[in-house]
């Protein structure tokens, strides 16, 4: 990958939504270059999408935690969908070690976390969870 596509990512993951002549002034290339290598990284799959990135005012006030889950191996991907389908459910890693997979949950209320809490626990090949529950982010990159 060129220096200048690094670079160019690097600037649409700060801020997606800047201008094409802007990233061009950036980047000492023109717009038609610019838009063209976006275009580009679009077509080969690096670029897969433009996403919303939440207020960290609004973040404080939501309840964000990591559940641990245990499954039996062949519903992992049913599972996987169950939990896709939540909303409450903001990703999803397979991981190694006791545990199979790891959500990361985000509810407004402890009453709704705890009944996402409830509902992850009773899918169908769903072993064990365990939970901890976010008390304040130090930094993300």
């Amino acid at each position: 990958m060129k220096k200048s596509d690094q670079q160019l990512i690097a600037l649409l993951q700060d801020n997606a939504r800047r201008p094409v002549s802007e990233l061009a002034r950036e980047l000492g290339l023109s717009r038609s270059t610019v838009q063209g290598r976006i275009r580009k990284l679009e077509q080969e799959g690096v670029l897969k999408g433009y996403s919303v990135i939440l207020g960290d005012e609004f973040l404080r006030e939501q309840i964000a935690a990591h559940v641990l889950i245990k499954v039996q191996q062949k519903l992992t991907a049913s599972i996987s969908r169950q939990l896709k389908a939540m909303p409450q459910t903001r990703a999803l890693y397979a991981v190694s070690g006791d545990y199979d997979l790891i959500a990361m949950i985000q509810s407004d209320t402890t009453v709704t976390l705890n009944q996402t809490l409830d509902e992850i626990g009773n899918l169908d090949g769903v072993e064990r969870t365990n939970s901890s529950v976010i008390l304040e982010t130090k930094f993300v990159r």
